[in-house]
């Protein structure tokens, strides 16, 4: 298990964004070098967790439980053969391109560590939006994206470090609940049926996915 590339994405006027300013930092690119990876403060203050790149609607993107947005090559290649097109590394707006690590099927809490020191615990999915499918260019992405099920994973940052294109990638914990991102991506979107089942992921879980699964809960008859 590997760490492809580390991609960075600058902010960039488009037309498919609901950003006030109309800016997004989802076209992320591969870049050399080590890149500093830190926790950057709670959602709607901090943004990327990544040093020198873009995060600009923090209404719904970055902060300490979305620091750090990881997709698997082997998903990559999945959409390209689907789509009939070339999707590089970071065409989802990725920040770590993998390839050995089942992302959409790693736990909530799961931690890995990635080269020397950095340690990043997983949190959730990647909930699709109308920016993801304007940069995607592809009709009804949303929905497709969605049926797939395979969102590639949010993460927090537990020990700060630096990364680089070609460092290993280490499962240092699996908690033993069950609770994989998938599931949890399922139980959010298509399949709230699910939603009880993420409480076993506890606080590991991203808040907003663990408030939606104790309101669900919380709904039913007792």
């Amino acid at each position: 298990m590997k760490l492809l590339s580390v991609n960075l994405g600058r902010a960039a006027a488009v037309p498919y964004t609901d950003h006030p300013e109309g800016v997004t930092g989802i076209d992320k690119r591969p870049v050399d070098g080590a890149v500093r990876v830190t926790a950057p403060g709670s959602k709607g203050t901090g943004a990327s967790g990544l040093a020198g790149d873009a995060v600009c609607d923090t209404r719904h993107h970055g902060g300490t439980d979305q620091a750090v947005y990881a997709v698997a090559r082997e998903d990559l290649d999945d959409w390209e053969r689907e789509l009939g097109r070339p999707l590089p590394n970071g065409s989802f707006g990725e920040n770590l391109t993998t390839a050995g690590v089942d992302v959409s099927g790693a736990l909530i809490g799961e931690r890995w560590r990635i080269g020397p020191g950095l340690v990043l615990e997983v949190t959730s999915g990647r909930i699709p939006c109308r920016t993801f499918q304007g940069h995607l260019g592809e009709k009804r992405w949303v929905k497709r994206f969605t049926e797939k099920g395979a969102p590639g994973a949010y993460l927090r940052v537990v020990e700060p470090g630096e990364i680089r294109a070609g460092d290993p990638v280490e499962i240092v914990h699996r908690p033993g609940h069950g609770v994989t991102v998938a599931l949890q991506f399922r139980a959010v979107t298509t399949e709230r049926e699910l939603l009880p089942r993420l409480l076993a992921a506890a606080d590991a879980l991203h808040p907003e996915a663990l408030a939606t699964a104790r309101k669900y809960v919380a709904r039913q008859p007792s």
